[in-house]
C-alpha cells in the first residue's frame, strides 16, 4: 500500500472552486503541497473550455498539475502536452445539431422566469451547453436562478423534454453548473477523461453533483474511480485529509507487518 501510486481527480465547480469563482489561495496551496509531500498527481477534470478552467485555476493551470481536462476531457493536456481532440459537430453533423439549438431556442423562449439574460446556447469542442437564463447572469442571479431551480426544477423538466424529443441522437442530458444543461454523445461524460489516465493503481474522484443527472454522476460511479461526493471547497480538503490519513494508516500497518 505504501508504494500505490494514486491520482486524485478534481470537479472544478462546488469542488475547488465556489461556481464560475477563483480558486481561493488557500485551496490551491493545500492540494499543490499536500501532493507534493504525499507524493500523488493531481488531475482537474472540468465541464467548461479552457479559457474558463485558466480564468477559475489560473492561466498557469497547465503547468501546475499533470493532467488538466477541459469538456470532460476532449481537451485534456497531460504533462503540460495537448492531446489529439474530437468535435461533437463531426458526431452530430450540421442538420441534427440545428434541430437540436432550434428546440432548446424555441423552449427557452416560452418560459417564464425571474429573468433572462443572454447567451442560452454555447457550442464546445465536446458538448453543447445550454442555460435557460443565459450564462451571462451575474453571480447573484446564478444563486437565486439556482435555488428556483430547485423549487420548479426547471432543467429537470427541460431535460425530459430534449429526452423526448431527441431519443435516437445517441445524446446525454446533465445538470451542470448552477444554471445549465450539458449536452454531450453518449460515453462524453466525464469518464471520456480516464481514457488519458495510465500508470497507476487508483483514480480518486472529487466532485459534487455526483447525483443521478448531475455531471460527476457518470465518473463518480464508474468502476475505475474510487468516488467522493463532497459539497464545497472547504468539504474536499476535509475528505482529502480523511483519505491521507487513512494511507498513513495503511502504511504503518504495512510497516508493522513487515517488521
Amino acid at each position: 500500500m505504501s508504494d500505490e501510486k494514486i491520482v486524485c481527480l478534481f470537479d472544478v465547480d462546488g469542488t475547488l472552486t465556489n461556481p464560475r469563482q477563483k480558486i481561493e489561495a488557500h485551496v490551491e496551496q493545500f492540494l499543490l503541497e499536500t501532493a507534493k509531500r504525499e507524493k500523488f498527481d493531481i488531475g482537474i477534470v472540468s465541464g467548461s473550455d479552457i479559457v474558463k478552467v485558466k480564468e477559475q485555476l489560473g492561466e498557469d493551470v497547465i503547468s501546475k498539475y499533470k493532467y488538466v481536462f477541459a469538456e470532460n476531457g476532449l481537451i485534456a493536456y497531460v504533462d503540460e502536452k495537448q492531446l489529439p481532440s474530437e468535435s461533437i459537430l463531426t458526431v452530430l453533423g450540421e442538420d441534427s445539431y440545428q434541430e437540436l439549438v432550434n428546440f432548446c431556442l424555441k423552449y427557452i423562449s416560452e418560459l417564464r422566469l425571474p429573468f433572462k439574460r443572454g447567451t442560452f446556447i454555447e457550442l464546445r469542442t465536446g458538448m453543447v451547453n445550454v442555460s435557460p437564463v443565459g450564462r451571462n447572469s451575474t453571480i447573484a442571479e446564478r444563486y437565486q436562478f439556482a435555488e428556483y431551480d430547485k423549487e420548479n426544477h426547471i432543467r429537470e423538466k427541460f431535460i425530459q423534454a430534449l429526452k423526448k424529443e431527441f431519443p435516437d441522437l445517441g445524446l446525454t442530458f446533465a445538470i451542470g453548473g448552477q444554471i445549465s444543461i450539458d449536452i454531450f454523445p453518449h460515453g462524453w461524460d466525464k469518464t471520456y477523461c480516464l481514457r488519458h489516465i495510465d500508470d497507476c493503481d487508483k483514480i480518486h474522484f472529487f466532485g459534487d453533483r455526483c447525483y443521478e443527472g448531475g455531471n460527476d454522476y457518470q465518473i463518480y460511479q464508474s468502476d475505475l474511480t474510487v468516488g467522493h461526493r463532497v459539497t464545497t471547497p472547504s468539504d474536499t480538503i476535509e475528505q482529502m485529509k480523511i483519505l491521507l490519513e487513512v494511507r498513513k494508516e495503511m502504511r504503518n500497518k504495512d510497516g508493522s507487518l513487515q517488521r
